[in-house]
């Protein structure tokens, strides 16, 4: 076997989605099934023997859940894990806290295993491509770093309600991410302070995921995090997470700004896309309008980063070095569409710092 193939353990508690899954990686090129394990039980045991490079990790299973696998994967050989999640409420959740604790990413179990898409198949691949090979110990660090630096301000959350004197009121920062993102930004709204603009945010997630994302932000944050809906205003200190599987439009409708939540076709591979809702906050916001873009696969975002710096916005875009994945941030950084690179230590301080400067320009409105 070549030393470039791809090694993967799936952990299953279902056996015909352990057969399902080791299809899949069976029949795609540089990649080969090291085992099958159907608890987290046996999963340690197949790990110490088989040594994969990457564990497929099922969320809910008798015996050993995923939740104690992962963190004893993690304590005693800490290789990447890819979480595998039942397409519920309660499973978002559950996966949402595996990604703090040190989940690299995660991928929701096809509804009807029968029908197997060529979506789900195509997204696998990809997950387990970009994950192979991530250095472990260094995600680790830099999550454990960012908690312990947010942690005293968890007990200690008071929400604002509005800013003083109309403060940021025809202002917004729009932020894209996707893999990493859960414990990213996590990480960035328990440190972020209010007065603010109003923030539109796409995270790429499923349906079912969003929402329990948007509560878990709201409860750590001084800001207000709901998912969006169609009406809600764009207002200062109010964070909108664009809902998985639509995408999030902005429209001017008299002095406010609404959200308008969508379905259609995916945008640059995805649905919710940065793309979509970029566009739509420098149509609005012109130079008033802070860009963000994170860690994530892909390329979406980097065209909408280029439109906000085209109509004078400025483009703040996460660095290789703290990034889970380089890839969203990296495609805009390299074709000229961020204006400054930032350690995500740095990004509240440098998000306060920009909508200072977002202030003077709308000061200076006529």
């Amino acid at each position: 076997m070549s030393k470039n193939v791809i090694r993967v353990l799936v952990v299953d508690d279902s056996a015909l989605l352990r057969e399902i899954l080791s299809d899949i990686i069976e029949n795609a090129e540089g990649l080969a099934v090291a085992g099958t394990a159907r608890d987290g039980e046996d999963a340690l045991e197949k790990i110490a023997k088989l040594k994969p490079d990457i564990v497929t990790l099922d969320v809910q299973m008798p015996r050993m859940d995923g939740m104690a696998t992962l963190d004893a994967i993690l304590k005693t050989n800490p290789i990447p894990v890819i979480m595998v999640s039942a397409v519920t409420q309660r499973a978002a959740g559950i996966t949402l806290q595996a990604l703090e604790r040190g989940a690299l990413d995660y991928i929701t179990k096809p509804e009807n295993f029968k029908s197997t898409s060529t979506a789900f198949s195509d997204e696998l691949l990809q997950k387990i491509h970009n994950m192979a090979g991530t250095d472990v110990q260094r995600v680790l660090r830099i999550r454990k770093s960012r908690t312990q630096r947010s942690v005293s301000k968890v007990n200690a959350i008071s929400k604002a309600t509005a800013s003083p004197e109309g403060l940021y009121e025809d202002c917004c920062i729009a932020l894209g991410i996707s893999t990493g993102g859960p414990p990213a930004l996590t990480g960035l709204f328990q440190l972020l302070e209010p007065p603010l603009p109003a923030i539109a945010i796409v995270q790429h997630m499923p349906a079912q995921f969003t929402g329990p994302f948007a509560a878990r932000l709201d409860a750590i944050s001084q800001l207000t995090v709901k998912e969006a809906k169609t009406g809600d205003v764009m207002q200062p200190n109010h964070v909108l997470i664009a809902p998985g599987g639509k995408h999030l439009y902005l429209r001017r409708q008299g002095s406010r700004v609404i959200a308008r939540v969508r379905d259609g076709d995916q945008v640059s591979g995805h649905k919710p896309s940065v793309n979509v809702m970029m566009h739509c906050a420098t149509e609005i916001y012109q130079n008033r309008c802070l860009g963000i873009i994170m860690t994530g696969m892909g390329h979406d975002g980097a065209e909408g980063c280029g439109e906000i710096r085209s109509a004078g916005g400025y483009v703040l875009g996460q660095d290789e070095l703290t990034s889970d994945v380089y890839g969203m941030n990296k495609v805009a950084f390299t074709q000229g569409h961020v204006d400054q690179q930032f350690s995500i230590d740095d990004l509240p301080l440098l998000v306060s710092q920009q909508c200072k400067n977002m202030f003077e320009l709308e000061s200076l409105k006529v």
